[in-house]
């Protein structure tokens, strides 16, 4: 169960795998392509966001040449940090209501891909609130089913995983424990971190019995 919230940031990297956020490699050849959500003008638009959102300085920095190879894969509290900073104030300024697309057909699938998104970033919102309550809970968990349910209309080649079903129990999880910052699993985490970065001849030594008897 304490790792249990990760799989909910794990949902955040399918905004890479299902086109919602492209790198830039060159699309796929098919017959019947579908729409390119993400041009290299929208990922541009995004890097230009990261660069010029001013965030408090306890908020983790994201990297600014997001999209690019050197940049390498998000960790999930940085995907957390994108979906509800980054990623709204950019998307919504290019795919929300008032903007101009080339057709009316696009801009009215763009629109559906936004809310689409918007309600897995509501999700996640919901689920890192310091405070819950019954309501919170429920609206995560309509939030959580209204994204899986949408996934395979707008995204056909999108595959249902394992993690969409455990996402959908951690609204039992918030009425059974609460907030999930006192429960999740970055406190365990940052601390495998520290161990494995500890000088070491990877043999047993006073360290080793220091950590197992203070355990027990």
């Amino acid at each position: 169960m304490i790792g249990s919230v990760s799989v909910l940031f794990h949902l955040l990297s399918e905004l890479d795998r299902i086109s919602i956020i492209q790198r830039d490699t060159k699309p796929r050849i098919s017959d019947n392509p579908p729409l390119k959500i993400v041009t290299l003008d929208v990922m541009q638009h995004i890097r230009g966001v990261i660069e010029r959102t001013i965030t408090p300085s306890w908020i983790n920095s994201v990297p600014s040449n997001f999209g690019h190879a050197a940049a390498g894969q998000l960790k999930a509290d940085e995907w957390r940090t994108m979906s509800t900073i980054y990623l709204p104030l950019a998307l919504v300024g290019l795919w929300g209501k008032g903007t101009s697309h080339s057709s009316p057909d696009v801009g009215a699938h763009l629109r559906c891909v936004l809310d689409h998104t918007m309600a897995l970033v509501s999700a996640v919102t919901l689920a890192c609130l310091r405070t819950t309550t019954d309501a919170r809970s429920i609206a995560y968990r309509n939030y959580v089913a209204s994204y899986i349910r949408d996934l395979r209309r707008l995204h056909p080649e999108a595959t249902y995983r394992t993690n969409h079903h455990m996402a959908i129990h951690i609204c039992d999880f918030l009425r059974l424990f609460g907030p999930v910052h006192s429960w999740w699993c970055f406190p365990f985490e940052r601390l495998i971190g520290q161990l494995q970065r500890l000088t070491s001849n990877h043999k047993f030594g006073k360290v080793f019995l220091y950590i197992t008897s203070y355990s027990y």
